[in-house]
């Protein structure tokens, strides 16, 4: 028999695996209440944010249900069609965790070496979020285009398009359905003021001060959606 690639798994879905086949095989019958987040974590030894990216999964491709307030249900998937994850897309919360390493040190080089086109390019976008975010609609466009003026004051090619990649990785189902939860205008209205705060940094040239700004509006968006399922907006 041919050998096949082994190819690394993302820690969600390890655990969506071995949740999904738990359920297959009957353990979890229809219509029955997972476990709670803290209990799987520690059932399996891994991080509540881990957990949940599973449990985001495995809603999306129609195993569980997630009801705000009460948790997390198994699905009748008799009638149900098969929606995979795509074994590439990364986990939001891990995803967020990795663009506060980078991010942090973008806004640093923003700082010591942009100029005033992109400081008036930052202030723009936060315009165009604020704007949005007036309209009840989600900010996501003035929210790019932030981070790419951030990233672009830099000069560099690679670090322009990691932080491209790592920002348009939020459009996938799992960051999508998350942030369907957890996303809404007050929510936004706090990342715009984490914005104008690293923009004031960056057009301060204070180097230290923009990556502590960047370091902090990535650790809000890392609370903001590993809040309680209680704060959750009812689905």
């Amino acid at each position: 028999m041919p050998l096949q690639t082994v190819e690394p798994q993302r820690l969600y879905r390890q655990i969506a695996d071995q949740l999904r086949a738990l359920i297959a095989k009957g353990e979890f019958a229809v219509g029955a209440r997972l476990s709670a987040e803290r209990d799987l974590a520690k059932q399996l030894g891994v991080s509540r944010p881990s957990v949940r990216e599973a449990l985001i999964a495995l809603e999306v491709e129609g195993w569980v249900e997630v009801r705000t307030g009460s948790g997390v249900y198994v699905l009748d998937r008799s009638h149900r069609a098969a929606a995979p994850i795509a074994p590439t897309e990364w986990g939001p919360l891990e995803l967020i965790r990795a663009r506060r390493v980078i991010e942090g040190e973008t806004a640093a080089i923003a700082a010591a070496a942009g100029k005033r086109k992109d400081v008036d390019a930052m202030t723009r976008a936060i315009e165009v979020m604020r704007e949005m975010a007036d309209r009840k609609v989600m900010p996501l466009e003035g929210d790019r285009a932030f981070h790419l003026a951030i990233v672009t004051a830099s000069g560099n090619a690679v670090l322009v398009e990691t932080v491209q990649n790592f920002w348009d990785s939020r459009k996938g189902p799992i960051f999508t359905r998350l942030g369907g939860y957890f996303e809404n205008v007050s929510s936004w209205r706090s990342a715009i003021a984490e914005h104008e705060a690293i923009r004031d940094a960056v057009a301060a040239r204070d180097a230290e001060g923009a990556r502590v700004a960047m370091h902090a509006h990535m650790d809000k968006s890392h609370q903001r959606f590993s809040a309680s399922w209680r704060r959750a907006k009812p689905s």
